[in-house]
C-alpha cells in the first residue's frame, strides 16, 4: 500500500492518511470543507465547502497521479438533504461530463461542524 500525501489538502485530523494507493486503486479519505493553509474551515454556506470539498479531493487525486476523470464512486455525505441540490450542482460542475457512481446519504453530524463531506475511490491510469 502507498499512503498519499497532498500538501494542498488539509492535513488528516485523526489518524488515518488523506488516501491509500493499493493494486491501482485510490481510495481517498473524506475530506471536508478546511482550507489546507490554515486547517480552519472555510467561511460561508454548504457550497463554499462543498467547493473547498472539491478542491482537496482533486489536490489528493492529483499527488496519486490520478483525476477526476479517474474517480469510480464518490459518497457525499449531508447534514441536510435540503442542500442537495446546491451541492449537486457544484459536484457536477467540478466532474464536467465524467459520471462516477454515487450515493448521497443524510447524517446527523460531521467533523468540525462541517455541512458536507465527501470520499471517493479512483483509479490509478495505466
Amino acid at each position: 500500500m502507498n499512503i498519499i500525501h497532498s500538501e494542498q489538502a488539509p492535513k488528516a485530523v485523526g489518524p488515518y492518511s488523506q488516501a491509500i494507493a493499493h493494486e491501482g486503486i485510490v481510495y481517498a479519505s473524506g475530506q471536508i470543507g478546511l482550507i489546507p493553509e490554515t486547517g480552519q474551515m472555510i467561511e460561508g454556506d454548504v457550497e463554499a465547502q462543498a467547493k473547498q470539498v472539491t478542491q482537496n479531493l482533486s489536490a489528493v487525486l492529483e499527488a496519486s497521479g490520478a483525476s477526476v476523470n479517474d474517480i469510480i464512486k464518490v459518497t457525499i455525505f449531508l447534514i441536510d438533504m435540503n442542500d442537495f441540490p446546491r451541492v449537486n450542482a457544484i459536484y457536477a460542475a467540478w466532474l464536467g461530463e465524467h459520471r462516477p457512481a454515487r450515493a448521497t446519504v443524510a447524517v446527523a453530524a460531521l467533523p468540525l461542524n462541517a455541512q458536507v463531506e465527501m470520499d471517493l475511490i479512483a483509479r490509478l491510469p495505466a
